[in-house]
């Protein structure tokens, strides 16, 4: 489902994985990371936003937890649980990522609230997103595309909600993100892969 410019999948689509690789090879496509030769091409970098302390915000941290448990070609992690990328390193963590890498392109990945209806829906979209901007914080934006995930529902109490929101939610959504960036990745990095091989293995 496409609203606004950004694809929306629900997670308990077995395909939703696929879905996401699909959604976010396609804008790398537009981008045109893909041409030229291999040492030409900008480095990917996956900024996985938020913390641990707090279970609905858990989402970014969790994402990046698992894609660093894999090998990937021009792929670089930012925030996993161990060393999460919040608020107060965001900044930093951002100035960092331009000094070590020659025009990042870089992913977004981070936990948001949203109505009632899109809970455990994941966006993929082009453009920056402004993390912390549902709990009134200040914090720059980030992104040449974004991934979020639909945790709980907004508008009001917003920290107390992210503090209750189901750990189960959370998981699953983090794993199609995951498994979805991790095909995208094999196909720009020209790796020969199947989407069978992927589902099988995967479900």
């Amino acid at each position: 489902m496409c609203l606004n410019g950004k694809g929306y999948f629900k997670s308990d689509d077995k395909f939703a994985s696929l879905k996401v690789a699909r959604a976010v090879s396609s804008i790398i496509g537009t981008a045109g990371l893909k041409c030229g030769v291999s040492s030409q091409k900008r480095p990917i970098v996956v900024m996985c936003i938020g913390t641990d302390r707090s279970t609905g915000d858990s989402l970014g941290p969790l994402v990046g937890d698992m894609l660093s448990k894999w090998k990937m070609t021009d792929v670089h992690i930012f925030g996993t649980l161990d060393f999460p990328v919040h608020a107060r390193n965001l900044e930093e963590t951002l100035k960092r990522t331009y000094e070590i890498y020659h025009k990042p392109y870089i992913i977004a990945v981070d936990a948001s609230l949203g109505i009632m209806e899109h809970v455990g829906c994941i966006t993929v979209g082009k453009g920056p997103i402004k993390p912390g901007a549902g709990l009134k914080k200040e914090l720059p934006a980030v992104g040449d595309m974004h991934i979020t995930g639909v945790v709980n529902t907004g508008g009001f109490m917003d920290f107390l909600v992210l503090q209750s929101t189901r750990l189960s939610v959370v998981m699953k959504m983090a794993d199609i993100i995951a498994r979805g960036l991790h095909i995208a990745f094999n196909e720009y990095a020209d790796t020969s892969y199947s989407n069978s091989f992927y589902t099988a293995q995967y479900n």
